[in-house]
């Protein structure tokens, strides 16, 4: 009977305090966990502080605790033997070297208001283009785009640009003296002599336009309309194009039918095949 009541009076007791023990159990879980996240995130900010270095290993685990390679093995593989025999049976001190303390650059006093970009460094060298070799000079060209699409044209030289100078002549089809991109015309089998042709003359300067100073209006001339001017040729460049000019138009009168050939159009007509035609 003595140990039935204090069993009893056990149940009894434990009952009563149950919800007491079962807070003071969750106080202890809750305050482990906050210490554990607590560590956890020191660990993590340690990590993030440190700087990262990657490091390998000739001796790596093959299982923890166990490395590919014994430690005497690895001390005769490193060579450390070799030090240490050269150096009278000991390892050579260093002494540490002082690094040297940061360079704290300041920052300046006063920052523009407009941003001003910084041209990219470019170390690519110029290369000059290459021409195609169906294209040679005094070959006949066809224009495939432009003002003058479908003029045959005779091919004198390649400028510095890599574009082509290319002449009519004037005279027979009206193109004068211009720069081609060579991705724009068709190379033929027809060839005209131009051994007589001075180009020394020529190249993409020639071309260039003549940019002129604008001149500040004042109050009179604000209000009146601007008259739009024709652009003229020089007369420089009008005997150029007749220099030219001259000793193609021998070279081609000398060969039949080529005059004609180099005034007419080239367009595709019906019943013709593209992949068909020799040019």
């Amino acid at each position: 009977p003595g140990i039935a009541a204090f069993v009893a009076h056990y149940r009894l007791g434990l009952i009563r305090f149950s919800p007491y023990i079962f807070r003071l159990g969750l106080g202890l879980i809750f305050a482990s966990l906050s210490q554990h996240i607590s560590q956890s995130e020191s660990k993590v900010r340690a990590t993030e502080m440190a700087p990262k270095t990657k490091r390998s290993t000739r001796n790596p685990e093959l299982i923890p605790g166990v490395r590919k390679v014994s430690r005497s093995q690895m001390y005769h593989k490193r060579g450390l033997w070799a030090i240490k025999a050269k150096n009278g049976g000991k390892f050579p001190q260093h002494e540490k070297a002082t690094a040297a303390p940061p360079v704290v650059e300041k920052p300046p006093k006063f920052y523009p208001a407009d941003d001003v970009k910084k041209p990219l460094i470019n170390k690519r060298k110029p290369k000059p283009t290459k021409l195609r070799a169906s294209i040679t000079p005094g070959t006949v060209l066809i224009i495939l785009t432009g003002r003058f699409r479908g003029k045959r044209v005779v091919f004198l030289k390649q400028l510095p640009s890599g574009l082509l100078l290319v002449t009519g002549p004037y005279k027979i089809n009206g193109v004068p003296l211009r720069r081609v991109n060579q991705a724009y015309v068709i190379g033929t089998s027809t060839k005209v002599d131009i051994s007589g042709v001075n180009l020394d003359k020529f190249d993409d300067k020639y071309f260039a336009k003549q940019v002129e100073k604008k001149k500040k209006k004042g109050e009179n001339e604000f209000f009146e309309s601007e008259k739009e001017e024709k652009n003229t040729l020089p007369a420089e460049k009008k005997d150029d194009q007749k220099v030219v000019d001259a000793p193609l138009l021998k070279a081609i009168e000398a060969v039949a039918d080529l005059k004609t050939y180099l005034g007419a159009r080239f367009s595709l007509k019906s019943g013709m095949k593209p992949h068909e035609l020799v040019f």
